[in-house]
C-alpha cells in the first residue's frame, strides 16, 4: 500500500493537482480566489496539455514515441538526483545578494514590469552561456537532443541545469532591486508559459500566434531555437518577451522556406537515455583528453561548442554565418 500511495503521490505531482486536492478536501472553497489557489488551477494545465498533445499524436500516428520514452525517464531520473538543489539556491542567492542590491523594488504594476524585464535578462544571460560555454552547454545539451518538438521536451533537463539557471536569474534580479515576493511570482508566470512554448505541432501548427508574434516570444520563436538549421542555430534566448534577443541580434522569426530540423549537430541516439542524458559530457571529456597542453584543455571547458584547438572550428557563429554568406549573401 506504501507503493501505491507513493506512485499516486507522484502520479498527482506530475499532472499538478496535488494543491487543488488539497483545497477541494478542506472544503474551503474561497481559496481558490487566492494567489495560491489561482495558481493550483493553472499548474495543471500544461500536464493536461501534454497528455492531449500524446492522445492526438496517436489518433493520428504522430506520437513521437521515442521523444516521450526517453524524456519520461530524465523526467523520472532528475526527480530522484535533484529535487531540492535548484529551490536551495535560489534560496541561498537571495540571502546572500539582498544586502547588495543597488535599489529596492516594492509590490506594484509598474515594478512588476521592471522585474519582469530584468528577469528576462538574467535569463537572457544564463541561457546565452549555456550555448557559448562547453562545460554549460553540457548541461543544457539534454534539452535540445529530442528530435521533434513537444511538451514533454519541457522535462528535458539535466539535473544541474536548473540550480546553475537560477543561481544566474535570481544573482541577477536580487542585485537589479527585484523583491523575493516578485521574483516567486515571475517565476511561477515564466515557468507555465516556459513549458507552453514547447507544445508541439500535433495541437498547434502554426506557433506564430499572428501580430502577437511581433510583440513576444511564441511557440514559433522557440520552436526555431530548439533547430539546428545553420540559419537558426544560437538564436531567440528569451523565454516571453523577447526584447533581449532583438538588443543583442540574435532574434530570429521562422522562415516558411526553412523548415525546422530539431536536435543537436553531434551524431547521436536520441532514443538512448545514456546518449541524450550524459552524451555531450562524454564527449567533452574525450576532447579534454585528447587535447594537447593544459590551456587547450582548459580552452575546450569554456569556449562555445565545436571550437577546436586545431582551429577547425565548427561553431554555432561560424556555421551560421557562412550560411548567411552563401546562402543569403550577407
Amino acid at each position: 500500500m506504501e507503493i501505491l500511495s507513493i506512485v499516486l503521490n507522484e502520479i498527482t505531482g506530475f499532472l499538478g493537482i496535488t494543491q487543488a486536492l488539497e483545497i477541494l478536501k478542506s472544503g474551503d472553497y474561497a481559496a481558490f480566489k487566492t494567489y495560491d489557489g489561482i495558481a493550483s488551477l493553472i499548474y495543471p494545465i500544461i500536464p493536461l496539455l501534454l497528455l492531449l498533445e500524446l492522445v492526438v499524436g496517436l489518433v493520428y500516428k504522430k506520437p513521437q514515441i521515442k521523444v516521450y520514452k526517453v524524456n519520461f525517464l530524465i523526467y523520472i531520473f532528475n526527480r530522484f538526483v535533484g529535487r531540492f538543489i535548484a529551490i536551495a539556491m535560489v534560496t541561498f542567492c537571495i540571502g546572500v545578494f539582498s544586502s547588495y542590491a543597488l535599489f529596492k523594488t516594492s509590490n506594484t504594476w509598474y515594478w512588476f514590469i521592471y522585474a519582469y524585464i530584468v528577469w528576462e535578462l538574467g535569463h537572457f544571460v544564463y541561457h546565452y552561456l549555456g550555448h557559448k560555454v562547453r562545460l554549460f552547454w553540457c548541461l543544457h545539451s539534454t534539452h535540445h537532443a529530442p528530435e521533434d518538438m513537444n511538451l514533454s521536451v519541457t522535462h528535458a533537463h539535466f539535473f544541474l541545469e536548473a540550480p546553475y539557471a537560477d543561481t544566474i536569474r535570481t544573482t541577477v534580479c536580487i542585485l537589479l532591486g527585484v523583491q523575493p515576493e516578485l521574483l516567486f511570482t515571475i517565476m511561477f508566470i515564466d515557468g507555465t508559459y516556459g513549458a507552453f512554448i514547447h507544445i508541439g505541432e500535433n495541437l498547434i501548427k502554426d506557433a506564430r500566434f499572428g501580430f502577437l508574434n511581433k510583440i513576444m516570444l511564441t511557440p514559433s520563436h522557440h520552436r526555431v531555437h530548439h533547430a539546428r538549421n545553420p540559419l537558426y542555430m544560437d538564436t531567440n534566448f528569451c523565454n516571453l518577451l523577447n526584447i533581449w534577443d532583438k538588443v543583442f541580434k540574435t532574434y530570429q522569426e521562422e522562415e516558411k522556406s526553412v523548415q525546422i530540423e530539431y536536435g543537436i549537430t553531434r551524431e547521436m541516439d536520441s532514443g538512448n537515455f545514456i546518449d541524450v542524458y550524459f552524451g555531450e559530457v562524454i564527449a567533452l571529456v574525450k576532447d579534454v583528453a585528447n587535447a594537447p597542453g593544459l590551456i587547450n584543455k582548459f580552452r575546450y571547458l569554456i569556449m562555445p561548442p565545436g571550437w577546436s584547438h586545431t582551429g577547425d572550428h565548427k561553431t554555432a557563429k561560424v556555421v551560421r554565418s557562412a550560411y548567411l554568406k552563401n546562402s543569403l549573401g550577407i
